[in-house]
């Protein structure tokens, strides 16, 4: 059986300095260290920091306890009003968040002091959105399907700003903001889609075509590994999402010809390595 294992599979740039932030501070020993939310959308990676003594903290409240040690700022970023704690708290921070979200944080804060509404393009429930919409000086807009895209509503003579989260689905995007465009309102629009997320979906959809089965793999908070889920499932309808290998049903994947393997932008190569290795021994 042919097994095609996409290139761009694993962890992005962003991903691996967050990852590989946390392990250096992990490492030094000196004091306890705190990720502000779980570093990456990875249980298997979460839990093996937790054993090297690294705590994860999911609110401000939390956050106020933390001034016996360094608190790393997850790649997914977080609001100002986060970064304004640290400081009054006087609470030593390493800041990991990736710069493409960085990036999205400067555009929001500049066009939303400007006068702009600003609309992310996004699951209003992760972590990266709601990072994004703390930069805004005014209430943001978070629109992720076509009947919110629809309802929105604004006075005409605003404008408008819209971004998106790094890693939503680029086809999506394109659909929504020309839904949005149709409203005739004075719209700026900025893809800050990444290119890491371009050429993985790409090259997912580009995979699932052309075989017979297909596994995604990634933890299953993780909101890139399931747009990629959904991209291969339009494309081949026999594609299975998974966390680890143990998840995976080698009996679903009998008396087929080709296979093929895609990952999440937080999924470790140790786990790729181990899904590819067992699919191509099994066969």
């Amino acid at each position: 059986m042919e097994v095609v294992l996409a290139e761009s599979a694993g962890f992005c740039f962003g991903v691996k300095r967050a990852v590989d932030t946390v392990y250096g501070q992990a490492g030094k020993k000196e004091g306890r260290i705190y990720t502000y939310g779980p570093i990456i959308h990875n249980e298997e990676v979460v839990h093996d920091l937790g054993q090297k003594g690294v705590q994860v903290i999911n609110s401000p409240e939390e956050l106020r306890h933390c001034k016996g040690g360094t608190v790393v700022i997850r790649s997914h970023g977080v609001g100002k009003e986060i970064y304004g704690l640290l400081e009054e708290e006087g609470i030593p921070y390493v800041d990991a968040t990736c710069p493409f979200v960085l990036k999205i944080h400067r555009i929001v804060e500049k066009y939303s002091r400007q006068g702009f509404h600003v609309i992310i393009i996004g699951n209003g429930s992760h972590p990266e959105v709601e990072g994004i919409q703390g930069w805004s000086s005014t209430k943001a807009t978070v629109i992720s399907t076509e009947e919110e895209a629809k309802n929105f509503t604004l006075e005409r003579e605003k404008k408008v700003c819209i971004v998106a989260q790094t890693t939503f689905n680029n086809k999506k995007f394109k659909e929504l903001v020309e839904i949005i465009e149709k409203k005739g309102y004075d719209i700026n629009v900025l893809n800050t889609i990444c290119n890491a997320t371009h050429k993985r979906q790409a090259e997912a959809q580009e995979i699932a075509r052309k075989v017979d089965a297909m596994i995604v793999v990634g933890g299953k908070n993780s909101s890139n590994t399931q747009k990629l889920f959904e991209i291969c499932k339009k494309e081949c309808e026999n594609t299975c999402y998974i966390q680890t290998l143990e998840d995976l049903d080698l009996s679903k994947l009998r008396s087929i010809n080709s296979v093929g393997i895609t990952a999440g932008a937080s999924t470790p190569n140790k786990i790729i390595e181990e899904v590819q290795k067992n699919v191509r021994n099994e066969f």
